[in-house]
């Protein structure tokens, strides 16, 4: 393991970095080793990490000098954060800022940095096309975010932007898949009208930061955007529909009535999915399919990632 150079994978039981770790694994001729940061060494998911060949780092983001030390010797390291763990956009800075100085310190040569726009460069404070949230965001999970890419390039972090984007496994964990209406007939339900939303599997982003870091230097300070489809919502109730069985409608309601849903979060998805919409062309343009398929040829459309995980959708 000591000849391979060791990526730090911040998020390693989590959606993106758990596939990354999954993918560096599952390559017995990679180059690279996987160091996995965890704050609890002992859950199943780090366990199973584990037992693929990973080593397990306690690390908290919280705390600047247990990210130094999952660092230390480090070749590569995958950042990412978790907003939806706090809904701070400043905590999500203050970790990206832990991240970003540790990878100066410990020398690492490639970062990769999860990020997202910072929505308001084309849709600024003032613009009353959506509501302003927390009084300086737009959409705040995705300008908190675009907003510490500086704070990389300022620490002088060799660096690669990963532009993300939806994930499909929201159906499973996040409770956007269909549900039953007042006549029992299933519906996923979207502020999106007839645009096309860029969505990928979970999966898919590891694999694809894989891709990146297997191409190496020449990737550093590019933005990379990944997509695995772009798929309007429509037909995306067409492929639930067949994967299913069974009829799924797609229910398309404003931005505003998403908004005023009332769960967690409900203000700052509305705004972004409006987002989305809005900038339909520009979104897709910064996640060309053909550049993911290139560093993912796995890379997966929605009716094949339904094929495998239709079965952990819940129903209501």
């Amino acid at each position: 393991m000591s000849q391979k150079k060791i990526i730090t994978v911040f998020g390693a039981t989590g959606a993106q970095g758990g596939g990354l770790v999954r993918a560096i694994l599952a390559d017995k001729n990679s180059e690279f080793a996987v160091r996995a940061v965890t704050r609890d060494l002992t859950s199943d998911k780090a366990t199973a990490l584990a037992a693929l060949g990973a080593e397990l780092v306690q690390a908290d983001l919280a705390h600047p000098e247990s990210v130094k030390k999952a660092m230390e010797g480090a070749y590569g390291a995958y950042c990412v954060t978790f907003f939806w763990a706090h809904f701070s956009p400043e905590q999500e800075a203050a970790e990206a800022r832990a991240m970003a100085e540790a990878a100066k310190a410990a020398g690492v040569k490639h970062v990769i940095w999860s990020t997202l726009e910072d929505t308001r460069k084309l849709v600024p404070l003032h613009d009353d096309r959506m509501p302003t949230l927390m009084g300086k965001y737009k959409v705040p999970h995705f300008d908190s975010k675009g907003e510490s890419d500086q704070i990389f390039i300022d620490a002088g972090v060799p660096t690669t932007f990963l532009l993300t984007t939806f994930y499909w496994d929201n159906m499973i964990y996040f409770g956007m898949g269909p549900k039953k209406g007042p006549d029992g007939v299933l519906g996923i339900t979207f502020p999106m009208g007839d645009a096309k939303l860029s969505g990928i599997a979970a999966e898919d982003i590891g694999k694809c930061a894989y891709g990146i870091f297997k191409k190496g230097a020449s990737m550093i300070g590019k933005t990379v955007g990944i997509a695995g489809e772009h798929i309007s919502c429509a037909d995306m109730a067409k492929e639930l529909s067949k994967a299913i069985g069974k009829e799924v409608r797609y229910n398309k309601v404003t931005p505003e009535m998403f908004r005023s849903f009332g769960f967690p979060g409900a203000e700052d998805l509305g705004n972004m999915f409006q987002y989305y919409q809005e900038f339909e062309t520009e979104f897709m343009a910064s996640r060309e399919l053909k550049n993911a398929k290139e560093l993912n040829p796995e890379l997966q459309s929605f009716s094949m990632w339904l094929k495998d995980n239709v079965s952990k959708i819940p129903m209501d």
